[in-house]
């Protein structure tokens, strides 16, 4: 009779054992881990992370942030090798979760977001098809978690992001949406991302940092609000200096904002120890960003970028730039050579990548000028690129397309600095000449006044602008520009 209770005593113990309840703990070390990983500190963080899993076995959060760790140098670097060592952890990383209590709210939540970081992965590496289901999926699980968890406001996160941006996806992308069944609205998702910035609940805190890279991201691209974006940069005071992160976000908004010596100061004033993880984006970025100054140096970091990075994504578009360096410093061996590079490296996934590889295809080469200019004008130095421009006059151009650019970029320039009148008058010109033209000027014209119209609070105006863009075909930047005249009409519209 002893020995049957010892078994029996000893059997209810392994009971108990086995039916522990896995947890999603974000303890202190958790937090630190996660704000680490932000910074990209991935080693740090996993370090964090591995101590908590020897330490408390139970908890799940540990193998949620992991997929963070994985998510920035994949979806940064690209590396099909690493891709290949590491595609089997999400299976395994998503039937962690599945540990859990459904009872939880981060039950479906943690799926969801280990799903949507694994899509904007696979998008890196061709696999769209995945993608897609991923996001669907991710979709309708933050749906049935909002149902089940109403107040539970990291839902609002991640839909209002994926809502803002499915309302504005432009018709070269459209059987996406169609396919997924999913529809959404700026209104409605940016009305989501607000509510969890706004929100003090202890899991809004938690992923703070994380909703300023959405929201800054959303507001620029989608919103079309650049005061209202950097507004909010300033009044956050992030950390560039040891959020490495936030660095390259701060420099990329600024490279897509005019506003390059801004981006280049804090890439430079940032602490840079072998601590943080080594992003080869940042070459490109700072590539870039010293090209709009027309710098001796641009061609070193651009270099880097083409010889170490392991993607497909902006390789055409960089070797596109080391051309024109070359072009504009004379060397035109180097120009031919990195032009040539272009129909062989890097993929067509992104509008700047497909121009790139159009221009090499077509052999023509820039106007000196006017490539300085728009180099100038990208970077936000107007007044240097206005007085280069206003040496010559329009008919001081031989071939049409620099005849059309000429009239585009000082409507640009006068746009930028605030004189609207005059950027209509130009860009009414260019959109004259150009409209039925493979050239972007004409499309980014009416997409440019339709931004005043809509500053100016004539919506008809602006709709009519933002029409006219979605109107032009065959051009370059064609699904980039609809994206932003469609978000354009919604924002006027309020929907």
């Amino acid at each position: 009779m002893r020995i049957i209770f010892s078994l029996l005593f000893l059997l209810s113990v392994g009971l108990n054992v086995s039916a522990r309840q896995k947890v999603f703990d974000f303890n202190t070390r958790c937090e630190q881990a996660y704000n680490a990983i932000m910074q990209l500190r991935l080693n740090t963080g996993k370090a964090l992370l591995e101590a908590e899993k020897k330490e408390h076995p139970d908890n799940l959060a540990p193998y949620f942030l992991d997929n963070y760790a994985d998510f920035f140098p994949l979806f940064f670097n690209e590396d099909p090798a690493e891709y290949s060592r590491k595609r089997s952890l999400r299976a395994f990383r998503l039937n962690k979760m599945e540990e859990g209590s459904p009872d939880s709210p981060y039950y479906l939540y943690t799926q969801a977001a280990i799903k949507f970081q694994w899509a904007m992965i696979k998008i890196k590496f061709d696999e769209k098809w995945d993608a897609t289901w991923e996001i669907r999926k991710a979709y309708m699980m933050l749906k049935d978690n909002q149902q089940r968890f109403p107040d539970f406001v990291p839902n609002n996160l991640l839909m209002g992001a994926m809502q803002t941006v499915f309302g504005t996806i432009p018709e070269g992308y459209k059987w996406i949406t169609n396919i997924l069944g999913l529809k959404g609205s700026i209104k409605q998702g940016m009305a989501n991302v607000n509510k969890f910035i706004d929100s003090n609940a202890p899991e809004a805190k938690l992923f703070k940092e994380e909703s300023y890279y959405y929201y800054c991201y959303l507001m620029l691209f989608i919103v079309n609000k650049p005061e209202d974006t950097w507004d909010f940069l300033h009044r956050k005071q992030l950390d560039t200096k040891n959020n490495y992160l936030f660095a390259l976000m701060v420099a990329n908004l600024s490279l897509n904002n005019q506003k390059a010596a801004v981006g280049l100061k804090v890439l430079q004033e940032r602490n840079d120890t072998a601590e943080y993880a080594d992003i080869q984006y940042y070459n490109y970025v700072v590539g870039l960003l010293k090209l709009t100054h027309l710098d001796s140096d641009a061609h070193i970091y651009l270099e880097r970028f083409v010889n170490n990075f392991k993607g497909k994504f902006y390789v055409k578009e960089c070797l596109q730039r080391l051309s024109w360096f070359y072009y504009l410093e004379g060397n035109q061996a180097a120009a031919d050579k990195y032009r040539q590079m272009i129909l062989t490296k890097g993929g067509t996934e992104t509008d700047a990548d497909k121009q790139a590889l159009k221009e090499a295809k077509n052999g023509r080469w820039p106007n000196p000028l006017l490539l300085r200019v728009r180099l100038l004008s990208d970077g936000g130095y107007f007044n240097k690129a206005l007085s280069m421009l206003l040496t010559k006059k329009a008919s001081d151009f031989a071939a049409m397309e620099d005849k059309l650019e000429y009239a585009y970029r000082l409507g640009r320039i006068y746009d930028e600095s605030g004189q609207y009148d005059q950027a209509i008058a130009m860009y009414e010109v260019t959109i004259k000449v150009g409209s039925n033209r493979p050239e972007y000027y004409a499309a980014r014209a009416s997409l440019q006044m339709g931004y005043i119209y809509e500053k100016r609070n004539e919506k008809a105006k602006a709709i009519e602008c933002y029409q006219q863009c979605l109107n032009m075909k065959g051009h370059d930047y064609k699904n980039s520009l609809d994206q932003r005249a469609k978000a354009g009409i919604q924002r006027v519209n309020g929907t």
